[in-house]
């Protein structure tokens, strides 16, 4: 059936074409002018009924075929007017009916058609096809760009993402040929004026050398017809240049032109009955006719009662509705699942942030909040979920926000949407008036300071931040500390499945003979924890295989992994770069704790009392001070078999400590011990 479409259409063009050089017989073109014109109907038609411009994609295309198709309409009835005049009944109808057999009032209406179709209606259509398609052309980058943005947040998956370049790009190419396709409309009514001269002149020569007419009776006979047919052509050019002004000037809708024409007129009832009182008011001035005035203010009048009772009637409906579907979900079971449920990651946002996160209000948290996703993905390995924002009037001032892992804090803050964050530079003197706060991430003082005085606090050498940066600073290092703790096994099984796809001989070793999903999960979430990125899947996989043969004790499949990501391990401590300052610990002091290692169904602990612990604490924490104060972070150095449980010693008075094992040091590495630790 489709194939049989195809040819038929193709079949259609041909025999257009034809038209213009095989005469045809005036019947044929009277049922050939009436398809011209139910055509021109039917696509008007069309395009109010389309909600959106792609829906009638084909438009551009079709309104060339029927340029092509007036015009060999009026080759055709041209030779017939000239040959024999008699063009059919339906010119002739048009040319004595219409306008009442007059041929001086039919030039006038042609005329003033013609007017009406080149100056007004093309003229405009032409003009807004071409801003339309300028501007989506140039709305291109960034349509693609909030699609990527849309894709990175988690928002839309890949198929939909694709459909909506997809879209894109469709609509990009159709406002480019209506662009070009609105020449065809203006070229249609230019012909359209030339072909009636032209038929008027040469029917004027005709009558009076080769059919012996005199000049009043040639003009006579040939203008009617010539007008005749010059209206049949441009009544339905006409219908078709005002489907193109409909089409161009159509948005994306929900609805149909004429339900949306319907629905935004009489969604004022008041302007309805403002303009009923205004006529009747006119009606009052003298000399204007009384008996219109009134009847067109009491008839909208009467609209406009209609329409409020009707928007009141509908209003009562929609809420009685809306009442009976809140109390029918609250009798079904699934109406507590949204109250136990919890966001993986939520920001929430005192009043006075929300401008932050509304792209309409000049925000770009969003766009700062996919930045942070794909950064500490590409830092850490770790796929960061969509992180809910939402509003907490009640709870939070109303320049507070606070950042939740799965409803429970891991961060707060007070930032001023309004003002500007100066971050106090060496060398600084001065002091600037503002707001006194501190910075949430690090918990520096700064003072929060007009925008009008971001000039004078650089030029004092102030650091001045936006508050949005400053909140995804603040989340940024939140997630850099917790992410450990969004590694679900979920996210663990995305990670093997995309490490399975470099290369699945080494996952598949590993998994499910070997070790289950939660045993990798463990060991990625140790690393994560230290900072060590976990990108090298692949490398990860073969040593986690290795290493299960031996033992599937998480701690021991740690320390195997870590040492197979020494070279990696070095360059992120920075090692590489020396003599790098680092502490060791005194042979004794490891000692003790290797003889205090328990190990327990949760893993391995160090069984020491509490008074020792302190000790070993404060030893730690003073040679890291003196440590952190020759480099860019503190580093301990341990045998592997105490790293692990020096780190759970460290960690919580030196949270930025990075303890490294001698056996996951690699050949570049170039240190210099400037401490060691010892305990009394």
């Amino acid at each position: 059936m489709r194939k049989s479409a195809e040819s038929m259409v193709s079949i259609l063009i041909v025999l257009v074409i034809a038209m213009m050089v095989v005469p045809l017989p005036w019947y044929i073109l009277d049922l050939l002018l009436a398809a011209n014109l139910s055509i021109s109907i039917g696509v008007l038609l069309l395009t109010m009924y389309t909600k959106e411009p792609l829906e009638f994609s084909v438009f551009p295309s079709l309104l060339l075929v029927l340029t092509l198709y007036r015009l060999a309409l009026n080759v055709s009835s041209t030779r017939l007017i000239l040959l024999n005049g008699n063009p059919g009944r339906i010119i002739e109808a048009f040319g004595n009916f219409v306008v009442g057999g007059n041929e001086v009032v039919g030039f006038v209406v042609f005329i003033i058609l013609v007017i009406i179709q080149f100056l007004v209606i093309t003229k405009g259509a032409e003009r807004v096809a071409e801003v339309a398609a300028r501007f989506t052309l140039d709305a291109m980058p960034g349509k693609q760009m909030s699609i990527d943005a849309d894709l990175n947040a988690g928002l839309i998956s890949e198929e939909e993402a694709r459909a909506r370049r997809k879209a894109t790009e469709q609509e990009a190419d159709f406002y480019g040929a209506m662009d070009g396709a609105s020449k065809f409309v203006k070229g249609d009514a230019i012909a359209g004026l030339i072909i009636t001269v032209i038929n008027l002149f040469g029917g004027f020569a005709v009558g009076m050398m080769q059919q012996g007419l005199s000049a009043g009776e040639a003009f006579q006979k040939f203008a009617l017809l010539t007008v005749g047919d010059g209206l049949v052509s441009q009544l339905p050019a006409l219908i078709v240049s005002a489907a193109t002004g409909i089409m161009v000037t159509r948005s994306s809708s929900k609805d149909n032109l004429g339900s949306e024409v319907l629905s935004q007129l009489s969604a004022s009832p008041k302007v309805l009955t403002f303009t009923g009182w205004a006529l009747i008011a006119l009606s009052l001035v003298p000399g204007l006719p009384k008996l219109p005035m009134v009847v067109l203010g009491v008839l909208w009048l009467l609209i406009g009662a209609s329409v409020q009772k009707a928007k009141a009637t509908m209003e009562k409906d929609k809420q009685e509705e809306a009442y009976k579907k809140e109390v029918e979900d609250q009798k079904r079971p699934e109406a507590a699942q949204g109250l136990v449920k919890v966001d993986p990651l939520e920001i929430e946002f005192g009043l006075a942030l929300l401008p932050l996160a509304d792209p309409s209000q000049g925000g770009d948290l969003m766009d700062r909040i996919v930045m942070v996703r794909r950064q500490l993905a590409a830092e850490l390995g770790v796929l960061i979920p969509f992180v809910r924002v939402r509003d907490n009037f009640a709870g939070l001032g109303p320049n507070t926000y606070c950042i939740n892992l799965r409803g429970v804090e891991i961060g707060s803050g007070e930032v001023y949407p309004d003002r500007l964050m100066a971050l106090e530079g060496p060398g600084v003197t001065k002091p600037l008036s503002g707001i006194p706060g501190k910075e949430p991430a690090f918990g520096l003082d700064v003072v929060w300071i007009p925008r009008d005085d971001r000039d004078e606090a650089e030029s004092l050498g102030y650091t001045v931040i936006e508050a949005s940066a400053v909140v995804a600073t603040h989340l940024t290092e939140a997630l850099r500390k917790n992410a450990h703790l969004l590694l679900t096994r979920q996210e663990t099984q995305r990670l093997i499945d995309l490490a399975k796809q470099e290369d699945a001989t080494a996952v598949e070793e590993a998994i499910p003979s070997l070790l289950s999903v939660g045993d990798v999960q463990k060991v990625l979430q140790n690393l994560v924890r230290e900072g060590v990125p976990i990108r090298d899947l692949v490398t990860i996989m073969e040593n986690l295989a290795d290493a299960a043969r031996v033992s599937k004790d998480v701690d021991y499949l740690t320390m195997r992994v870590r040492e197979g990501l020494a070279r990696l391990i070095t360059k992120e401590t920075g090692l590489d770069k020396g003599p790098f300052p680092v502490a060791t610990l005194d042979p004794s002091f490891e000692r003790e704790i290797i003889e205090a290692t328990k190990k327990g169904d949760r893993g391995s602990y160090v069984a020491l009392s509490a008074d020792r612990l302190s000790q070993m604490m404060k030893a730690i924490s003073q040679a890291m001070t003196e440590v952190g104060s020759k480099a860019k972070r503190p580093v301990l150095l341990t045998s592997a078999v105490v790293r692990s449980q020096v780190y759970e010693i460290a960690s919580r008075i030196v949270p930025d400590i990075a303890v490294v094992a001698y056996e996951e040091l690699d050949e570049r590495a170039n240190i210099e011990a400037v401490r060691v630790i010892k305990v009394d």
